[in-house]
């Protein structure tokens, strides 16, 4: 199979349902990087570990104090698989040196990318993590059998915009649900 083929969710939304029972993704809503027949790869957009870009710079640079604005750029929870390693998803128009075009947007694994942000020279809007979310094949659609997701098509707005707390909301409203309404109760038919 493609990755075109229609099955498949890259550049989608994962939308934790409110029974979600593993605790990496209670309350979450994550962006597909990559899903096709080998599997998933997803970013949570939604969760911000209390780390910032400064606390991250520190570690790289210990000999250069960053600049102050990173104290206020939050760095997220992408996932529980390679905690220590970052991520950068972000609009394309910008490379680094480790970049991977996903259409719209890319996503950058490479220290520059950081330096750049803190320059004022990266990409105009993006999103740090650390970590990422990984499904092995067939995986992530046994999941979505089991119905522990809601999908719908990724939207940079909610992405970059919106205040992280408001990203799940906003990504659940996209399909016309409210996540509050919904019973935390599995029931069966």
């Amino acid at each position: 199979m493609k990755n075109s083929d229609p099955s498949y969710l890259k550049h989608h939304f994962l939308i934790a349902m409110p029974h979600m029972a593993d605790p990496n993704f209670v309350q979450t809503v994550t962006y597909l990087v990559e899903h096709n027949e080998q599997g998933a790869m997803g970013l949570v957009i939604n969760r911000p570990n209390g780390l910032n870009l400064a606390d991250v710079l520190e570690q790289l640079r210990p000999d250069d104090t960053p600049p102050i604005l990173c104290r206020s750029l939050p760095i997220f929870s992408g996932g529980p698989v390679q905690t220590d390693r970052g991520f950068v998803l972000h609009k394309t128009g910008v490379q680094f040196q480790a970049t991977l075009e996903l259409g719209e947007l890319a996503l950058s694994t490479s220290q520059d990318v950081l330096f750049a942000i803190a320059d004022g020279q990266g990409p105009e809007q993006y999103l740090i993590a650390l970590g990422y979310a990984g499904w092995e094949a067939g995986q992530l659609e046994a999941e979505l059998v089991d119905n522990a997701w809601l999908t719908c098509p990724a939207d940079s707005h909610i992405l970059f915009d919106l205040p992280y707390d408001q990203r799940l909301a906003a990504a659940a409203e996209r399909l016309g649900v409210n996540l509050s309404l919904l019973t935390s109760q599995a029931g069966h038919a």
